[in-house]
């Protein structure tokens, strides 16, 4: 009997550790959960209830916040600032796998001069804000005539600028076999054959994760967008939520919330379909290598 007892009351206690274990994680998440959540609920709310705080959910579930949200600014509807959106975060992707993998290849592939030193300087450029480059940036485009398009939030991800990127790429590519690529020279591939049919179909879960990373740091970017787009034609997600609030006049505060939650909508289903390439590249470029 005395045995029987000692085997079960660690089992038990170990069971009540696990339980309040995610009793606690449980309560954590929703507290960080809790402005979201409070968001999502306000959209269906009207300005009056918004402010009044009385209940986390409104009494009366309205939607005219998103049909009055999706009808726009200045004659722009919503639609337009999505499809901006998704314009500049598609050309990104394209561009940051396309120049990034192109010098990823080199660092990790390719035999020249002085690789060590480039790939140096190129590390360092990941410690440098963009706010120190941002004026003689801003010059460059205004007297190339870039300014008021989507030319300068597009063109510099064709030039691999972005240092992460090719980071994490050089070190994923690091840990594909030699083998592979003595055996493509032996089947006759140059370096760009060998890039495209061997080094790129491996390296899918790099890309993927650039992907992944540019979608959402683009559709998330305020400050290079309010920089450079002045036309409400041209807005992005980003800049049309701010001109729902008017310092001076009065804010939709319903709409803004309804397009707030609309906005969070893509970067909601990327997390949940995507996620685990997401942390398969990340943890492959860092290990290998």
């Amino acid at each position: 009997m005395k045995t029987k007892a000692s085997k079960t009351k660690p089992f038990s206690a170990l069971k009540l550790s696990g339980i309040w274990y995610h009793v606690a994680v449980t309560t954590f998440a929703l507290v960080l959960l809790y402005p979201l959540l409070w968001m999502v609920s306000a959209s269906f709310k009207s300005d009056v209830e918004i402010f009044q705080g009385l209940n986390f959910l409104p009494e009366t579930f309205i939607i005219e916040n998103f049909v009055m949200g999706w009808a726009g600014l200045g004659g722009v509807t919503f639609a337009t600032f999505f499809a901006n959106s998704f314009f500049i975060a598609g050309v990104n992707i394209i561009g940051n796998v396309i120049s990034c993998s192109f010098a990823a290849y080199a660092f990790a592939k390719v035999k020249f001069k002085y690789k060590k030193f480039w790939f140096v300087i190129m590390m360092g450029t990941m410690m440098l804000p963009m706010h120190v480059t941002l004026i003689p940036s801003y010059i460059m485009f205004n007297y190339a005539g870039w300014v008021n398009t989507f030319l300068p939030l597009t063109i510099p991800s064709f030039l691999g600028m972005n240092g992460f990127f090719i980071f994490m790429m050089t070190q994923f590519m690091r840990g594909i076999p030699k083998e592979l690529d003595e055996a493509s020279v032996i089947d006759g591939c140059n370096a760009w054959m060998h890039y495209l049919k061997v080094i790129m179909p491996l390296s899918l879960p790099a890309i993927i994760t650039t992907s992944i990373f540019t979608f959402i740091w683009t559709w998330n970017d305020f400050f290079s967008q309010m920089i450079y787009l002045m036309s409400m034609r041209l807005f992005t997600v980003s800049l049309a939520l701010r001109q729902f609030v008017d310092a001076t006049g009065q804010s939709s505060w319903g709409a803004l919330f309804a397009m707030n939650t609309l906005s969070l909508v893509p970067l909601f289903l990327i997390f949940v379909f995507l996620q685990k390439y997401l942390v398969e590249g990340i943890t492959a470029g860092s290990i290998k290598g």
